[in-house]
């Protein structure tokens, strides 16, 4: 089925293209843009209203599956990601089991063959994720792994860590680093500070992030590698990694829109659903996430989706850390940074679809004739409140319940299909 989308602004900065123009989708391609009105089995007129980016990319989800299927699977989780904008994500490896052999990887891609967008696992930088034994690096490679993690807890031997970096410079693999100091957190449940001395809580000290942050660039640069730094949370890791990018060094990193927008004053409902790991920190750690994001420090948003039951979020202090993002991701940022005029439609399709897939070293996606059609379309000014109950996550943990966003995903393109409409 051939689909024209009329009157609609396509941004893509690799094209050097901004402009309100007419997408024609035929045979699983970008057939022709411009300002002619072709014919197609189903004509979308955006009214000059909707947006359409390169496919969103989300290089950092959970989707629990094999073994925590109560929470979410590949199927629901891809749901999600649909609906948000994203034509692909990357799962991390934090299963039951951990996906730490090539049978596993390929669970993963059988099983997301069915979802209609790409869903690409991470494998262990260890076996079991046990932080003792490396896996099988070129197995993993030839299974179709392109990144590895142990995401979910730092590789604590700093040995162990500096070999998996050596060799990454001869697999090719990237490793991304889950940076938090276990025993610096020694049972921290929210930030350490004011707030957690007010409910009468154990604190994360923010030197669990910025000490491993540390660590892991110091690694990296003893073996010129490169390192990828997760969902950074902090002043401190932000001042690190940019005096290290600085430097030359060979590290990328990523945040989350939680981290742009909450402080840990939400914790003060003791409402589970706003812890995670790492966790919501103060106005200084938020405001630096923000700038660090505008002046292109931090090279993609990702958000973290780790779903959690209601019963497993139940106890405030007893439960896991972890929050779902897939379906407020693009319109958080929207509402925060771009109504607000601090970030332009161009990095914002930098932020979330090009450098994703460029750290993961992906197939890049753009808007151009020829090139197969991943695209997401929103309607920038559409206003909407987030019910948890309306998500398409199995889990409904979200920061974002009943918050007011302007800006949503509207049609969802993979493979020259729409897989997600409105």
């Amino acid at each position: 089925m051939t689909v024209l989308f009329k009157n609609v602004r396509a941004v893509d900065p690799r094209q050097g293209l901004d402009r309100v123009t007419n997408i024609l989708i035929e045979n699983e391609k970008i057939a022709y843009i411009g300002s002619e009105d072709r014919q197609a089995d189903r004509v979308i007129d955006g009214e000059g209203r909707l947006c359409a980016v390169p496919g969103l990319f989300d290089m950092h989800v959970h989707f629990r599956d094999p073994g925590l299927t109560y929470k979410e699977d590949i199927i629901t989780g891809a749901a999600a990601a649909k609906a948000g904008g994203f034509t692909g994500v990357a799962c991390m490896p934090n299963t039951k089991p951990p996906i730490d052999s090539p049978e596993l990887v390929r669970y993963v891609f059988d099983k997301a063959e069915e979802t209609g967008i790409n869903v690409i696992p991470y494998a262990c930088v260890t076996k079991g994720m046990e932080g003792k034994e490396l896996c099988d690096y070129d197995e993993l490679k030839k299974a179709g792994i392109t990144a590895i993690s142990d995401d979910g807890r730092p590789v604590e031997n700093a040995e162990l860590m500096r070999r998996a970096l050596e060799l990454s410079n001869s697999n090719g693999l990237i490793i991304t680093s889950h940076c938090e100091d276990l025993n610096i957190i020694n049972g921290g449940i929210i930030n350490k500070g004011e707030v957690s001395e007010k409910l009468g809580v154990r604190g994360m000290d923010r030197a669990s992030e910025d000490s491993i942050t540390a660590r892991e660039i110091t690694l990296a640069a003893s073996c010129d590698a490169r390192i990828h730094i997760c969902h950074v949370s902090t002043y401190g890791s932000v001042n690190i990694i940019r005096a290290a990018k600085r430097d030359g060094i060979k590290v990328t990193c990523e945040t989350a829109p939680h981290y742009f927008t909450y402080t840990d004053e939400k914790l003060l409902s003791r409402d589970a659903d706003y812890r995670m790991s790492p966790p919501l920190r103060t106005e200084r750690d938020r405001a630096a996430i923000e700038q660090a994001l505008l002046d292109g420090t931090i090279d993609c948003i990702i958000t973290d989706h780790a779903p959690h039951s209601a019963e497993d979020k139940a106890d405030f202090e007893k439960a896991p850390n972890g929050v779902v993002g897939l379906e407020t991701s693009l319109a958080v940022t929207l509402t925060q940074l771009y109504h607000t005029g601090k970030l332009g439609l161009d990095r914002l399709v930098e932020l979330m679809s090009i450098e994703p897939r460029r750290i993961l070293g992906l197939p890049e996606v753009t808007i151009r004739e020829g090139a197969e059609a991943e695209l997401c379309v929103f309607d920038p000014e559409l206003e909407w409140t987030v019910v948890p109950e309306q998500l398409h996550s199995k889990s409904k943990n979200t920061v974002f319940k009943g918050e007011r966003l302007r800006g949503r995903n509207v049609y969802t393109v993979c493979r020259g299909r729409i897989v997600f409409e409105l």
